[in-house]
C-alpha cells in the first residue's frame, strides 16, 4: 500500500513538473473541455494539431498545483483556473490563439444532445411551423416554455425562445422536443472555454469573432484616426498629402468668397461680379443705354484699289453717254439755223406804215 501511494505520487509530481516545463515553455495556453468528446475523435484532432498544439489531460488539483507554481513567472495564469469545466484539458500553443480557435471550431461536427449534457451554448428553437399535428405534442412544447398555434393543419411555434441556456443541463423533456424537432444543438469536438496569452485572457466570444466583421473593424479605426488626425491638424505619412490639398481648396475658397483677384480665381471673381452687375440692374430696372452712331464717314469703309478702278471706269462711260446725246443735238440745231434763215429770206417784208410815205 505504502509502496502504491508512493508511485502514486512520483507519477503525480512527474505531472506537475511536466505541466510547469509546458506553461514555461509556450506563452499560449487554452483551457478545453472534452466531455462528451469521442476518443476516436480526439486522437484525430491531436493528430491534426500535433505540429502546433500539444493537448494534455490530467485531474484538476494537478493543473491547480502546477499554475500555483508558475504564477510569479507567468502573470495572470491563475484567471484561467475557472474555466477548467467539465473534463478539463490544457492546451499548449505558440500559434495566434485565434487562428488555433478557429482551426478547432471548424473540425467540429454537429450531434443532437443528450439528457444531462451541458449546453456549450444558448439552444434556441425559432419560431415557424412544425411537422407535428395538432394533439398532446401542443401541451410538450408549452411546458417547455413555447408559445403554439395551429397552421394549415399543423403546430407552429409562434416565437423564438431560449430552452437551455449555456452551462445549463438539458433536461430529458427538453433533449426529446430537439431531437424530434431534427435541432443539433450539441458539437462534437475540443471545447476551447477561454485561452491565455501575456497577461489576457481570451473568452470563447472573443475567439469567435468573425473574420469579415474584425477586418471591417479594422478598417473603420484607420479612417476614424485618419479623420481624428487631419481635423486636429497632425501630418504623417499617411495625412501630409490630404492636409495639403484641403489647405489649397480652402485658401481658394476663401480667396473667392472675399473677392480676392488671383490667377486660380479671376475668372471666378468677375463672372460673379457679372452676376451681381446683372441682378442689380434687373432689380433696377434700368433701361438699355442707347447705342451711339458712328459718323457717317466712320461707317464707310475704303474701297479696295480695284474697287476704286472699277468705279472711275465706271464713271467715265456714264459721262461719254451724257456728252454724246449733247454733241447730237448742237449738229441737229446746226443743221436747221440755215433752214430757219432761207425761210426767213423768202418772206415778204412787212409794209411800212403809210405816214411814212408821205
Amino acid at each position: 500500500m505504502a509502496e502504491y501511494k508512493a508511485r502514486a505520487a512520483d507519477y503525480k509530481k512527474k505531472v506537475v513538473d511536466e505541466l510547469v516545463k509546458l506553461f514555461k515553455e509556450y506563452p499560449i495556453v487554452g483551457a478545453v473541455d472534452v466531455e462528451n468528446l469521442p476518443a476516436p475523435q480526439l486522437q484525430k484532432m491531436r493528430a491534426q494539431l500535433r505540429d502546433k498544439v500539444k493537448i494534455l489531460m490530467t485531474k484538476r488539483r494537478l493543473m491547480n498545483l502546477a499554475i500555483d507554481k508558475v504564477k510569479d513567472e507567468k502573470k495572470g495564469i491563475e484567471e484561467l483556473l475557472p474555466y477548467l469545466k467539465g473534463m478539463p484539458a490544457l492546451m499548449f500553443t505558440k500559434e495566434n490563439p485565434f487562428a488555433i480557435y478557429k482551426t478547432i471550431n471548424k473540425s467540429k461536427s454537429p450531434a443532437p444532445a443528450k439528457p444531462g449534457q451541458t449546453a456549450p451554448k444558448d439552444i434556441v428553437i425559432t419560431a415557424g411551423p412544425t411537422p407535428f399535428a395538432p394533439g398532446p405534442v401542443i401541451g410538450e412544447l408549452g411546458a417547455i416554455g413555447l408559445k403554439t398555434g395551429v397552421e394549415n393543419g399543423k403546430v407552429a411555434i409562434q416565437q423564438d425562445k431560449v430552452v437551455v441556456k449555456e452551462g445549463e443541463e438539458i433536461k430529458p423533456n427538453v433533449a426529446s422536443i430537439l431531437s424530434r424537432l431534427g435541432i443539433e444543438p450539441m458539437e462534437i469536438g475540443l471545447n476551447v472555454t477561454a485561452m491565455y496569452e501575456d497577461g489576457s485572457i481570451y473568452e470563447r466570444n472573443i475567439l469567435s469573432v468573425d473574420e469579415q466583421e474584425y477586418i471591417d473593424n479594422i478598417t473603420k479605426a484607420h479612417q476614424w484616426s485618419f479623420n481624428l488626425a487631419v481635423e486636429a491638424g497632425i501630418m504623417n505619412p499617411e495625412t501630409t498629402e490630404f492636409m495639403i490639398i484641403k489647405a489649397a481648396a480652402d485658401s481658394k475658397a476663401l480667396a473667392r468668397e472675399a473677392d480676392i483677384l488671383t490667377d486660380e480665381t479671376v475668372g471666378e471673381v468677375l463672372g460673379k461680379a457679372e452676376r451681381q452687375m446683372q441682378a442689380l440692374k434687373a432689380e433696377l430696372n434700368i433701361p438699355e443705354a442707347p447705342a451711339e452712331e458712328k459718323p457717317a464717314e466712320d461707317k464707310k469703309e475704303e474701297s479696295k484699289p480695284e474697287e476704286q478702278t472699277q468705279e472711275k471706269e465706271e464713271k467715265a462711260e456714264e459721262q461719254a453717254s451724257e456728252e454724246k446725246p449733247a454733241e447730237d443735238n448742237k449738229e441737229e440745231q446746226a443743221q436747221e439755223s440755215p433752214k430757219e434763215g432761207e425761210e426767213k429770206k423768202d418772206e415778204p417784208e412787212a409794209s411800212k406804215p403809210e405816214g411814212d410815205d408821205q
